[in-house]
């Protein structure tokens, strides 16, 4: 029994450390993506690079490891694959990169944390989410949600004075120094971008979430993804670009090194490993580490790219993580072990005022019902 209980412990840890890890990934992508944008890569042919990698490096482990539990493809599931390579390697990731060239790899990822404000909201509708009104844990999720958009808001329209620190001193970034001190307008311009990619990317989880139901294959779910992003953003490119040959252009450089990695860590591994989080947490938990990505990167651009850092943005931060935080606080109330079966049963049949019951699932009243 202990074992068990030890084992179940760990358990519960693993979703968790997958989405930091996850972050830490995305965190190195803004970093590399920063500077090949910088050089002048397009973020078109980025994304297109991007997802023909990963398809490459995923399809072996998708073929062998996918045999037997690959359902067949039919067309509902054709579309929605169709739709999940559209919603995000070819609209969020090229608004993301877009906004991106407006401000900087900071700012960016900052703008981003609104996304798990959209992903809750969209879950609440399609009720992939439970909240109740009346639970002091769903007030919880929902004040942590605002937070999270409103700590991204100050960080968008905040800036305040510059905060030195020892490692920036003496080699301030002139190009980020000058992105930093845009008008307003360009701040908001790649703000815009960012939300709309952000709506983007929600729809994704959301519809990836929906799609594993059906389509169980996870690994092979991944390759489709990064297949049809592929042709889809190669079509996207050559009408953006209008025939410029010159945007494929790519050598041993920062640009095939963005490449490699965002598609092989940042699209293929990451694919795989949120829709496994998702079976088991879902879509909105996948989201909500989402604001730790921006303190990585903060940090990390202070460091390699010299990137300025203003107080208006520390404050934002400060309240995104707080909002992170109760969001947090409420989903794993979600996912705590259930109590005992002469309670539960005892509470449901009295049916107590004060009983919490999103505290338990459906399927675990009806097992201790039954039992």
């Amino acid at each position: 029994m202990e074992n068990q209980q030890h084992g179940s412990s760990a358990g519960s840890y693993k979703p968790f450390l997958a989405a930091i890890l996850l972050q830490v990934g995305y965190a190195g992508m803004d970093i590399l993506s920063k500077a090949a944008l910088n050089q002048g890569m397009s973020n078109y042919a980025l994304v297109v690079y991007r997802h023909a990698i990963a398809t490459v490096v995923m399809a072996p482990f998708a073929a062998l490891l996918d045999k037997k539990v690959r359902p067949k493809m039919t067309l509902s599931i054709f579309i929605k694959i169709m739709l999940l390579g559209l919603l995000e390697p070819v609209i969020d990731q090229n608004l993301y990169y877009l906004g991106m060239k407006y401000t900087t790899a900071t700012f960016a990822t900052a703008m981003y944390n609104i996304l798990p404000a959209i992903t809750f909201v969209m879950a609440w509708i399609l009720r992939l989410e439970k909240v109740n009104l009346r639970s002091i844990r769903s007030h919880g999720k929902l004040i942590g949600t605002l937070a999270t958009v409103a700590g991204a808001m100050v960080m968008t329209l905040m800036k305040g004075p510059v905060l030195e620190l020892f490692w920036t001193k003496g080699r301030i970034n002139h190009e980020a120094a000058a992105k930093n001190g845009t008008d307003l307008h360009d701040s908001i311009k790649g703000g815009i971008l960012i939300t709309i990619g952000c709506f983007s990317y929600a729809c994704f989880v959301i519809l990836q979430a929906i799609t594993l139901e059906k389509y169980p294959a996870d690994l092979s779910l991944t390759v489709w993804i990064c297949l049809v992003g592929t042709l889809e953003g190669t079509i996207a490119a050559l009408i953006m670009e209008k025939g410029n040959a010159a945007i494929w252009a790519i050598k041993w450089d920062t640009r095939l090194l963005t490449a490699a990695y965002s598609g092989i860590v940042c699209s293929g591994v990451s694919y795989y490993v949120q829709g496994m989080i998702m079976k088991h947490r879902g879509p909105v938990f996948v989201t909500a580490f989402s604001p730790l990505c921006m303190v990585i990167v903060a940090v990390m651009s202070s460091f390699i790219l010299a990137e300025q850092i203003f107080l208006g943005r520390v404050i934002g931060a400060i309240i995104i993580i707080g909002g992170l935080y109760l969001v947090l606080w409420g989903k794993s109330k979600d996912y705590k072990s259930p109590p005992s079966p002469l309670i539960v049963a005892a509470k449901i049949e009295s049916k107590e005022e004060n009983f919490d019951e999103e505290a338990i699932t459906v399927e675990e009243k009806f097992h201790w019902i039954n039992v």
